[in-house]
């Protein structure tokens, strides 16, 4: 059998980015907790001669900063790059920027210095300014101030959250070891469980009596209840450990609420976030009548299936208002780590894994991913339909980055308005003709003779 000659591959003309000297001056710092190396790339001093490096150590104060940014400007540095290591870049980030000195923060990935290469602070902040003079380095997206101020407060009621529900998990684990099996029957959140909790710590022991606690649609359960609290081993040491959990919650649910109204009044500061009516008048409490012209930014993410307010606030802390950052709703999508990274080489294509991106923002698409579960929308339905040819897992995602993708153009233009395609549209948009015949060639391949009849009105 002879051998195959190879098929002639067509050319294709690929567009390159200009990375021919970008900047003329510009600097890179290696940030450290306590200072930080600074090299400056100058023009040549003399004609023909090379570009000159300009190297110091600065400290990490403010004044120390602020005085590096006068030099910068009398250099002439059109932009200053550093790696996101840890948060001591902050430091250096907000000061420069403060100044008026150009400043981008980069992944440490892409500054990552070449094999073999000695390692030391001098040489990673040269090879910083050297990538930077070339436009080699993609700048990182710090969102503005007032934006960060939103972040800081829904990050930090995020891990109050999260700490109230390891409490909730070690309150629950205590009564386990006292043989209570009260949340198999009703969560410890409920009001019902904490009043029948503090009965316990109070001396109460009766499991009638406890049952009795319950309140709304938990007594239909007061029989289960009782069996649940029979044969208690709940000791004094139970007692005051239980105490100092339901303390700790009542602690943390006073802070998660003075965060919230932080939030609040965050967004009420930024004028992106705000409505116009329907007489074209704006501001905080603007747009929030049924004939408004453009609703606030947290209203219209609220529409979607999956996202409530507190959501939508969480989601505008971590992506800002300004689209502008991101070309399109792909590179949100892939900012937020919910695209593919493609993995090819010749002939072998990989699964493709998902890239890393903003875990926060992540997590709070796929926790409105779980929220359409349930719901009679489109995008409960694609869940579904996902789910089952694909697993659980990828259909979250799928819906997650979907869900981004209606956040971008809601964001992108205010005027947008969320409308469902409803849980039908998949049907709605079967072509029936062509899944006949589908199922026809499949019978036939079984050696089977279909006549197709249509069905009596």
């Amino acid at each position: 059998m002879g051998r195959r000659k190879p098929g002639r591959l067509s050319a294709r003309m690929v567009e390159d980015e200009e990375y021919q000297l970008r900047y003329e001056r510009c600097a890179g710092i290696d940030v450290a907790k306590a200072s930080g190396v600074v090299c400056v790339r100058l023009p040549p001093q003399r004609p023909g001669g090379r570009r000159v490096a300009v190297l110091e150590t600065v400290e990490a104060t403010v004044a120390a900063i602020a005085a590096l940014a006068g030099r910068l400007l009398a250099h002439g540095a059109e932009m200053v790059s550093m790696e996101s290591t840890s948060d001591y870049w902050r430091i250096w980030y907000y000061v420069l920027e403060a100044h008026g000195v150009g400043v981008q923060l980069v992944n440490s990935a892409q500054a990552r210095q070449l094999a073999g290469r000695p390692k030391t602070d001098d040489k990673d902040a040269q090879w910083l300014a050297r990538l930077t003079e070339m436009g080699l380095l993609r700048p990182s997206f710090v969102p503005p101030a007032e934006i960060r101020a939103l972040r800081d407060c829904a990050r930090t009621r995020l891990g109050l959250v999260r700490d109230r529900t390891r409490e909730y998990q070690r309150l629950e684990k205590l009564l386990e070891g006292a043989l209570v099996k009260l949340s198999a029957q009703v969560s410890l959140t409920t009001a019902s469980a904490k009043a029948m909790i503090e009965a316990m710590i109070a001396g109460q022991r009766d499991p009638h009596a406890l049952a009795d606690l319950a309140t709304g649609r938990m007594r239909a359960k007061k029989d289960q209840l009782a069996r649940a609290l029979d044969g208690m081993m709940f000791d004094d040491h139970h007692a005051g450990l239980a105490r100092l959990h339901l303390d700790h919650i009542t602690f943390l649910d006073r802070k998660i609420a003075v965060l919230e109204d932080a939030i609040g009044a965050c967004l009420q500061e930024i004028p992106a976030s705000w409505g116009i009516g329907a007489g074209g008048e704006t501001g905080p409490d603007a747009g929030t009548g049924p004939d408004a012209a453009v609703l606030p930014a947290v209203a219209r993410l609220a529409e979607i299936p999956g996202v409530s307010p507190d959501l939508a606030m969480a989601i505008i802390a971590e992506t800002g208002l300004d689209m502008t950052r991101f070309p399109d709703a792909a590179h949100l999508a892939s900012w937020a780590g919910l695209a593919p990274v493609a993995q090819q080489s010749g002939p072998r294509n990989r699964k493709p894994k998902k890239g890393q991106g903003n875990s926060y923002l992540r997590g709070l698409c796929t926790q409105a991913a779980n929220g359409t579960a349930r719901t009679d929308t489109f995008l409960g339905e694609r869940l579904r339909r996902i789910a089952k040819r694909r697993g659980g897992a990828r259909a979250r995602v799928a819906v997650a980055r979907s869900i981004l993708t209606i956040i971008w153009h809601l964001l992108n233009d205010p005027a947008a308005r969320f409308t469902d395609l409803g849980a039908d549209w998949h049907d709605r948009k079967t072509d029936t003709d062509k899944k006949i015949q589908g199922h026809i060639r499949q019978l036939q391949a079984l050696g089977l003779d279909v006549t197709i009849t249509p069905r009596a009105a």
